[in-house]
């Protein structure tokens, strides 16, 4: 007889509310080693962390030698030594065979022995100040599984439209990770949008913003984690650091998704894109 291990029942995760240093990798990273290490210490097997990060966000023609770098390859030594994954943001650089490069707005998700499960490129850019720098990505969703929950990422503005939360739901999400850059005077989002999302798909999901001032930028803080009934479990504050913990359920998922059935009442072959004329 083969016996198959039961699913993992919870996950705890901790969605950490910080503002970056503009430019200086190092001490980012330094910030993200304690808080990952503080993470550990309350039990999270799961780390998030804002928009562009490691990096920071607003920094103009700075962030081109420092994506060359390929920064967010450092993390993965801070989640092997301290045995917890984290989702990332910070700027990807993909070179090409004849010179070019492109610069990505990512977030990976590196697993707790620091192998990277999966990357996703920022879809929707926001404004000038993204497509300044950043070029698209086309994957509707990225999902991978983690301690054998499935998880998806998508980067700030992605979250603000259904059809990203959705298909990161139809590809098996139970958790959708992202790290965000919400800015002023969009704070309705965090307030009020983020619970809607996770309640129309039935997923959890765990949202990490920037916090302060950033150039001409300034961010509304507000990181949440919002569970499929549509309740927030854990909400940070406008101004400051901070570290949300919370332990998601594998029987709230399922009981979220008995009592709106959404995903598996969906006609698929009716709601298909249509095609512009």
């Amino acid at each position: 007889m083969t016996y198959t291990a039961a699913p993992e029942a919870s996950l705890t995760i901790a969605v950490w509310q910080h503002g970056s240093v503009p430019a200086d990798v190092h001490a980012n990273l330094e910030a993200l080693d304690e808080a990952v290490a503080e993470a550990a210490d309350n039990g999270a097997h799961l780390l998030i962390t804002p928009e562009m990060f490691i990096t920071g966000y607003n920094i103009g023609e700075r962030l081109a030698p420092l994506a060359r770098l390929q920064p967010l390859e450092r993390v993965r030594e801070i989640a092997k030594r301290h045995q917890v994954g984290i989702v990332v943001g910070g700027p990807e650089c993909a070179a090409h065979e004849d010179g070019t490069e492109e610069i990505f707005n990512a977030a990976w998700l590196i697993d707790d022995s620091g192998e990277v499960l999966a990357r996703h490129r920022k879809i929707q850019l926001f404004g000038e100040l993204d497509r300044d720098l950043f070029v698209a990505g086309n994957a509707p969703s990225t999902v991978a599984t983690y301690r054998g929950f499935t998880i998806a990422m998508l980067v700030c503005f992605d979250v603000e439209f259904p059809e990203a939360t959705r298909a990161a739901a139809l590809a098996g999400a139970e958790l959708i990770a992202v790290p965000t850059a919400q800015m002023e005077p969009f704070h309705f989002v965090n307030e009020h949008l983020i619970r809607v999302r996770a309640w129309e798909s039935g997923v959890y999901l765990a949202y990490a913003n920037q916090v302060g001032d950033d150039g001409d930028l300034t961010y509304v803080g507000r990181s949440v984690i919002a569970d499929p009934l549509g309740s927030h479990l854990a909400e940070a504050g406008p101004a400051g650091s901070a570290l949300l913990i919370a332990t998601i359920e594998r029987e709230t998922l399922t009981r979220a998704r008995a009592q709106s059935p959404y995903l598996s009442e969906l006609r698929r072959e009716v709601f298909q894109t249509p095609t512009a004329k």
